[in-house]
């Protein structure tokens, strides 16, 4: 399997581009790190800060626009969008720059301060409001979802065959990485069978919320960044927050703050156990695919634990 490389551009190349939109206006375009999948530059136009991202995977960007203008209309503090276009093969987006930096820069002690903000505004992006839109799973350019169900996405995205994708031919890793076969199809059973569980609950999944997609000024939360946007059941994000900030007792004050609103989550056990199998299986194949073994043997243990 080859790694997915995203595209280069010279600076000057990308100010061509804003010139386009900002005239002669731009300035300190630089380079950012980050992206896996994007090349990604900040601006800025008279003192207010920018971000631009270009990607050559086609639609790539429609979905996001279609994101921000769902999250910001319901006052959710994610980057607006204010252009889109192409230059030479690559799609590129503009967006406005949120302040603060991830969350993760913050001291511990200030992570664990910021953490009620957190699960506030993470309920806040769960239950809001996805009008007429239907489907389960990735959200695509129109603002559907992708499958007609939650157990068919669950299968869809196991599935072998995912030609086209990050995960092309990502069968071969049982034999060329750490990833054990065995161990795969008894989480993978064991998702389904959990999964029953989150099928019935349609909302906004922000797909990949952790700390370096919250940022704060160490005070407070500022916004959030980088959606991998599905349709599903809302207690996916949480199970992604407990794993990156496992010693912040992350469940127990979203279950608290839950009840503090009056927002009732039945079969919480078995949602969240479906949710962690959920994302417990996307990590094992990322861990194997980037040769991170550590990584890989220690949510194995946690995975096969989960339900003894």
């Amino acid at each position: 399997m080859t790694a997915y490389e995203k595209p280069t551009l010279e600076t000057s190349e990308v100010e061509v581009v804003l010139s386009k939109y900002f005239g002669s206006n731009v300035t300190v375009v630089t380079p950012l790190e980050g992206g896996n999948l994007s090349a990604v530059f900040s601006f800025s136009v008279f003192d207010k800060e920018y971000v631009i991202k270009f990607s050559d995977l086609a639609g790539s960007f429609e979905t996001e626009r279609f994101i921000s203008s769902l999250l910001t209309s319901q006052g959710i503090p994610f980057p607006s969008c204010l252009g889109l276009g192409k230059y030479k093969s690559c799609n590129y987006l503009i967006s406005e720059k949120i302040s603060g930096l991830h969350l993760a820069s913050c001291s511990p002690e200030q992570q664990r301060k910021l953490i009620p903000e957190v699960i506030q505004l993470l309920t806040r992006m769960n239950h809001i409001e996805v009008g007429n839109t239907h489907g389960y799973g990735f959200i695509n350019s129109s603002g559907n979802g992708t499958d007609n169900s939650w157990r068919e996405h669950v299968i869809a995205i196991n599935a072998e065959d995912q030609a086209g994708t990050f995960w092309d031919g990502w069968y071969s890793l049982f034999k060329t990485s750490c990833l054990e076969q065995d161990v795969f199809d008894e989480c993978y059973n064991r998702l389904l069978a959990y999964s029953s569980y989150n099928e019935p609950h349609r909302y906004f999944i922000h797909g990949d919320f952790h700390q370096f997609n919250i940022l704060s000024d160490g005070r407070r939360i500022t916004g959030i960044i980088d959606t991998n946007g599905k349709y599903g059941d809302f207690l996916v994000d949480l199970a992604t927050l407990d794993w990156h900030l496992r010693k912040l007792d992350v469940i127990q004050e979203y279950q608290s703050y839950q009840q503090q609103v009056g927002i009732s989550i039945p079969n919480f056990k078995e949602r969240i156990i479906g949710a962690k199998y959920y994302n417990g299986l996307i990590g094992l194949r990322f861990y194997a695919k980037m040769g991170w073994n550590d990584a890989y043997f220690g949510l194995r243990q946690e995975l096969l634990r989960l339900t003894n």
